[in-house]
């Protein structure tokens, strides 16, 4: 993901036809490296993956409800919530 646009992943470069939950992370308002981890449902951990240094991050998931966990430096934590559509493309911004 390094040298990504600073407004999260370019969507031209999702798989096509994959359920994708793309985004990025903030500390004040600032890009931030950390790591994003992938919840279901129920909050079981599925996956997890670093940002890059622009703070941005993508999973390949299958469809449904989730829950995005940013960690960041310093033990700050955020959870946003975002429901995959199949095939579809989800954008999401977690300010921390």
């Amino acid at each position: 993901m390094c040298g990504a646009k600073a407004g999260g992943p370019d969507a031209s470069t999702a798989k096509p036809g994959e359920t994708t939950i793309q985004g990025s992370v903030t500390l004040d308002g600032h890009p931030v490296a950390g790591y994003v981890r992938l919840l279901d449902s129920t909050g079981e951990f599925t996956a997890e993956v670093p940002t890059s240094a622009t703070g941005q991050f993508r999973f390949y998931a299958a469809k449904g409800e989730w829950t995005l966990r940013a960690l960041v430096p310093g033990g700050k934590t955020a959870d946003r919530k975002v429901v995959a559509r199949e095939g579809g493309l989800a954008e999401v911004a977690i300010a921390v």
